[in-house]
């Protein structure tokens, strides 16, 4: 079930140079039992508890103040033999997330920051960076603001999609690409969608949902989110990432596929496997206990030049392959694509999946 819109936090660091602001004071009135603490700097002191701890203790611990920059530019270089495309970051929520997805990289990117998820309410500086980046671009951009937050988790409390989805319908080379593993849609239903918004949802069978996705919307609740979304005219896409092996994967994941292909008709699937940093093991381990950790494998190697650890490639072709046998038996036209892949593997898939049409990209 997803816990997003029941999400209260029982701590509020309000950075003093907003404390005025009405929307600090908007927020801060939705939480009445929050203890509000009132702060000089934005980067608290270091805390007396593990990564661990403090992993856990950032998912109840709301921080309201300011960032000096929303737009990140990621230039698709991974090292010689990891494939990915350019895009944007856009990151108006930072630190944390209130979902428990124990494999998720953002809690051991974020180990070394103070635990709190942090809204940033100085949007007039968002909007002038995203103009100031389409000035300089000679061509469409994609603003991915799933790639460090979950898009909608909090999209109740902040509202950022009321404003966000009509400012990028007035822009001629921006696009604006959420992605998650909500189902909290209000907002996006109240609006008129516009060809400038793509909405992603992240998907994975039942099992590893309740597994693996604490907190996160069901498969039935993404799936049902998904379509209102595309009945009410948003462009949809889907990300079937990361993909883990389990017992009776195969009927797990056929499922998957065919419960969603029913419902929905997406324009594009992109297919990525699990893949972590070494020391995101022992820091899921450590804060969601050894089951938490189900989801390795001894087999799991190095060899990516991103440095994250994967299924061997046999693995991951094997995966793949069944994967897109059974989107094909489902929809024969659907654009699939594969997510920081290594080249060896993205050639043995060249005629099968397309390369300049994923997640992330514009077409």
């Amino acid at each position: 079930m997803d816990i997003a819109k029941s999400f209260q936090p029982k701590t509020i660091l309000l950075w003093e140079k907003v404390s005025g602001h009405p929307e600090a004071q908007r927020i801060v009135s939705m939480f009445p039992s929050a203890n509000i603490k009132l702060i000089e700097h934005q980067r608290s002191p270091e805390l007396n508890m593990s990564p661990s701890e403090a992993l856990l203790a950032g998912k109840r611990t709301l921080m309201i103040g300011h960032a000096s920059s929303f737009v990140g530019n990621f230039d698709g270089k991974l090292g010689s033999n990891v494939h990915c495309m350019p895009y944007y970051k856009l990151v108006p929520i930072s630190n944390g997330c209130p979902y428990y997805c124990t494999y998720c990289y953002l809690a051991y990117v974020y180990r070394k920051f103070s635990p709190f998820i942090k809204i940033n309410i100085n949007y007039d500086t968002m909007y002038k960076q995203i103009r100031k980046t389409l000035a300089h671009s000679d061509s469409n951009a994609s603003f991915n603001m799933g790639e460090m937050l979950d898009s909608l988790a909090l999209d109740h409390i902040t509202n950022l999609t009321s404003e966000l989805i009509p400012f990028f319908s007035g822009l001629s080379k921006g696009y604006l690409m959420l992605l998650t593993k909500s189902s909290n849609i209000d907002n996006l239903l109240k609006l008129k969608p516009n060809h400038k918004t793509i909405v992603s949802w992240s998907l994975n069978p039942e099992h590893i949902i309740n597994q693996y996705e604490k907190g996160t919307a069901s498969l039935d609740e993404r799936i049902e989110a998904a379509r209102k979304c595309q009945n009410k005219g948003y462009r949809i896409r889907l990300r079937i990432d990361p993909g883990i092996y389990y017992p009776d994967w195969q009927s797990g994941y056929a499922k998957l596929i065919e419960k969603t292909l029913s419902a929905i008709e997406p324009e594009n699937i992109t297919l990525g496997m699990l893949r972590l940093l070494p020391g995101h093991f022992q820091l899921a381990k450590n804060a969601y206990g050894k089951n938490a950790t189900n989801f390795l494998s001894n087999q799991f190697i190095k060899g990516a030049s991103d440095e994250k650890l994967r299924y061997p490639p046999e693995s991951r072709i094997k995966f793949y392959r069944f994967i897109i046998d059974t989107i094909r038996s489902f929809n024969k036209t659907v654009s699939i694509s594969l997510c920081r892949e290594t080249y060896d593997i993205r050639n043995i898939f060249k005629d099968r999946c397309e390369q300049n049409k994923c997640n992330c990209l514009i077409w």
